[in-house]
């Protein structure tokens, strides 16, 4: 899957294309360098969703759990702000896993190591002119 997005006034048709494509998945791991967008496509995907939360990147808390309807949860993780892995382990991220819930993550990268298999690992990169791409590899 790629899909480009030329600027932020695509966003809503870009999010309803990865979720026609992503369907079947439930844990997404989203990998890109600091300003490429992931929290601004993980909110454009919510809206898609139909997330009514206020959604923002859980930077400080590590999880946010918004509501969408028939109170079905959809969780957003944040590890860039981690030390060690046993912080991911002492929330209890398998049990989240464990969930058919979709789970986006930011900066996945730092816990490698307890992605599960069926992890969706997409790829958000910055173009010079400011088009982003979003692929899965």
């Amino acid at each position: 899957m790629k899909i480009v997005v030329p600027d932020k006034s695509r966003l809503k048709d870009a999010a309803r294309h990865f979720l026609s494509e992503t369907a079947g998945y439930h844990i997404f791991a989203f990998f890109g360098q600091m300003g490429s967008g992931k929290t601004t496509f993980i909110k454009a995907i919510c809206k898609e969703l139909g997330v009514t939360d206020t959604v923002t990147s859980p930077t400080f808390t590590l999880i946010n759990e918004y509501n969408r309807p028939g109170n079905v949860p959809v969780f957003h993780f944040d590890f860039y702000r981690i030390k060690t892995i046993t912080e991911v382990l002492d929330f209890g991220i398998e049990e989240y896993f464990d969930t058919s819930s979709p789970c986006f993550m930011e900066w996945p990268e730092k816990i490698e190591s307890l992605l599960p298999p069926e992890s969706l690992r997409i790829y958000i990169t910055v173009q010079p002119d400011g088009t982003r791409v979003i692929e899965t590899r």
